[in-house]
């Protein structure tokens, strides 16, 4: 069975046993995390929402906390002589999957 979750304005496909990584998250690690924004669930039934399917949730284990790959901005300006570098790495939470519920 798998199911298709939203969180963090981004949508993942799991299963029980798979591990992602999604924006942080404001919980603690080793605590038990419910994802209630599931879309469809699939396998045996097949079940989708209107947007979120009705009494069905994604529990998992939160891992670990982590920032992301760094990602170079570089601007400039022609005929300035004037240039600006930033980099930024967005932190995230892995997750593993632990149950799945419809």
């Amino acid at each position: 069975m798998y199911a298709i979750i939203e969180t963090g304005g981004k949508q993942f496909r799991v299963e029980e046993g798979c591990k992602i990584v999604v924006e942080k998250l404001g919980v603690d690690v080793g605590s038990e995390i419910t994802l209630d924004k599931v879309l469809m669930i699939g396998g045996g039934d097949f079940k989708v929402g209107a947007p979120y399917v009705e009494n069905a949730a994604v529990k998992g284990q939160v891992l670990e906390h982590g920032r992301g790959p760094k990602v170079m901005v570089f601007k400039r300006w022609r005929r300035n002589d004037s240039r600006k570098l930033r980099g930024h790495r967005q932190d995230c939470t892995t997750i593993k999957i632990t149950g799945i519920s419809a």
